[in-house]
């Protein structure tokens, strides 16, 4: 495929065939993301390729629900404890071809957002671009994936499960597989609606 068509027609995928993803597609997948930056060309990454389906279900017992940092949210602890992960969210994982876990080096990252007063982003840009690229080469493939982090909420328990050092933290979790429906048209923003020129609130691009 051509680099363009498959940047606009790589969509987050959730429902798999169930068709094997075998090691020679998933080695063509990795030997070409593995070309991603990192910070410093630092390359901290580290993936766990898991076919297990215990492993899977061990995973997926450590997912979480889903929140916003910047408010708090309506329910209590308690009633988020106890409110079920929606099957969509937490299906792929036992679905999939293959699951990456993926991990990052906290030596290798450069935080330099961790003194200001907000949730901290920036030490991601040394391994989600590494992501993308798993999902762009596996949709080059014919297979697919989403980026799903809901994991990360019980981060100590997939590091006990999977042998994780302490120096490195979980980064997402990858299902990857033949995807039920291969979507060719995706509707996303305008340019103009989220791109502006010189200033936040200056003149659509």
């Amino acid at each position: 495929m051509e680099l363009y068509d498959v940047m606009r027609t790589t969509s987050a995928v959730r429902e798999f065939t169930g068709d094997p993803l075998p090691d020679d597609v998933l080695g063509r997948i990795l030997d070409n993301a593995r070309f991603a930056p990192s910070g410093g060309n630092r390359q901290g990454a580290h993936l766990v390729v898991v076919r297990d389906p215990a492993t899977r279900v061990a995973q997926k017992k450590a997912g979480e629900s889903p929140w916003n940092p910047l408010a708090a949210p309506g329910p209590s602890a308690e009633e988020i404890a106890a409110t079920g992960v929606p099957d969509s969210f937490v299906q792929p994982v036992l679905t999939a071809g293959a699951v990456l876990v993926v991990c990052v080096d906290l030596g290798v990252v450069a935080a330099v957002d961790q003194d200001l007063d907000r949730v901290g982003l920036v030490s991601g840009a040394s391994v989600y671009p590494l992501v993308w690229n798993i999902l762009l080469a596996a949709r080059n493939e014919g297979f697919g994936g989403t980026i799903t982090t809901m994991a990360v909420a019980e981060e100590p328990a997939v590091k006990a499960l999977l042998g994780i050092p302490d120096r490195f933290a979980l980064a997402a979790v990858v299902p990857l597989g033949r995807p039920v429906k291969q979507l060719t048209k995706l509707s996303r923003q305008e340019v103009g609606e989220f791109v502006t020129r010189e200033r936040f609130d200056g003149e659509a691009f």
